[in-house]
């Protein structure tokens, strides 16, 4: 039992540290998702306060786990550890239940959990918990009082400045596809032996005065008496997606994706919304744009926003390079920046920079 326990602490800490860490890590991301749980829950009104959640549930992780491992205040540990895994097991079970979120984003872009693996990852988790919490008399703590405060504070303001540097600057660590190494034509690739999306169509048929389902095995249009009233198609099983599906960049309805990502050398600037993006950071952009057209290098400003808000933009704060369109989401993924640049050689990403740390223009064209 000894042995269990110890096995217990020491498991469920290192996972908390762990997930709490790669969240930290793209706190931003993390966001995202934290969003599209309050939506499906028809809690529009707190996406506002998707990041400060965020951010509170990756330092309180990080805590939690730390303390955990010191047995620091294991009374108020086993409570809030036995209340976040309760409330997230729930949370998983619906997504997973009902099919509303497909990734809980437990552990951000590094792991990609499907709905019913971050279940079961909880459930799993629960029964530890549990019992850590019923053996919690018997977990001793590692130092003193005043040492434990001392560790406890410093693990905290280094967690604070963990997620303020990766959310002024860009993630640490870059788990996406849009990673810089990466080559985007080659990540939106489908091999030939790609499993492919498996399909079952619904058929409804009246029959007897009542309206019936049928598979498309059992022949409803065979059955004597039966009219046609509609057909549904179900995805039963997803197939081969590759890790870069929805890349492409248009201008009045023109494509233009392939020449951008044939350029030997080309600058993206990435500004999701327009309405959200950083006025002072775009400006400077300005003068990149124009160094870019005496050297003959490929620039282009990507947002998802309408053409009316971004005329406006441009008109308020004199920008003079045109944008482009590309789904947001997409622009959300590539770099968590708004704006953000992005240089590319032939396809193949080669820096990244958030607006606080854009490079002088001398560095970027040269």
């Amino acid at each position: 039992m000894r042995i269990l326990l110890i096995i217990s602490r020491f498991l469920v800490g290192v996972l908390f540290i762990i997930s709490g860490l790669i969240k930290a890590n793209d706190t931003i991301g993390f966001s995202y998702k934290l969003a599209e749980y309050f939506e499906v829950f028809g809690m529009e009104w707190f996406v506002p306060f998707a990041l400060l959640t965020a951010v509170s549930i990756c330092i309180f992780e990080i805590l939690l786990g730390v303390m955990l491992l010191l047995g620091s205040r294991i009374k108020l540990i086993s409570w809030s550890l036995l209340l976040m895994i309760v409330f997230f097991t729930f949370l998983t079970f619906f997504s997973a239940y009902f099919n509303k979120v497909t990734d809980c984003g437990c552990f951000g872009d590094a792991l990609k959990l499907t709905p019913w693996q971050s279940f079961t990852k909880d459930m799993v988790l629960l029964f530890f918990i549990l019992l850590l919490f019923k053996s919690q008399n018997k977990i001793q703590s590692l130092f003193t009082k005043k040492a434990e405060n001392k560790i406890n504070l410093l693990i905290l303001l280094l967690s604070c400045y963990f997620v303020w540097h990766t959310y002024s600057h860009l993630p640490t660590k870059d788990f996406r596809p849009y990673a810089i190494g990466e080559n985007i034509p080659e990540g939106m690739l489908i091999p030939k032996d790609a499993k492919q999306d498996v399909f079952e169509d619904i058929w409804y048929y009246e029959l007897d005065g009542e309206t019936q389902q049928f598979t498309t095995e059992q022949e409803p249009w065979k059955i004597e008496g039966a009219k046609y009233v509609d057909r549904k198609t179900k995805l039963i099983e997803k197939g081969y997606e590759p890790p870069i599906h929805d890349f492409s960049i248009s201008k009045d309805e023109v494509d233009i994706t392939d020449s951008i990502l044939s350029a030997k050398k080309a600058y993206l600037v990435i500004a999701y919304n327009i309405g959200k993006t950083n006025a002072e950071a775009s400006k400077k952009l300005t003068d990149l744009y124009l160094a870019c057209e005496k050297k003959g290098i490929t620039f282009v400003a990507l947002s998802a926003s309408s053409d009316e808000l971004i005329d406006v933009f441009r008109h308020e704060n004199n920008i003079m390079f045109p944008y482009h369109f590309t789904d947001e989401t997409t622009l959300k993924t590539i770099v968590r920046s708004n704006p953000g640049l992005v240089k590319i050689e032939e396809g193949t990403i080669i820096g990244k920079w958030h607006f606080n740390d854009f490079p002088s223009i001398e560095k970027l064209t040269n």
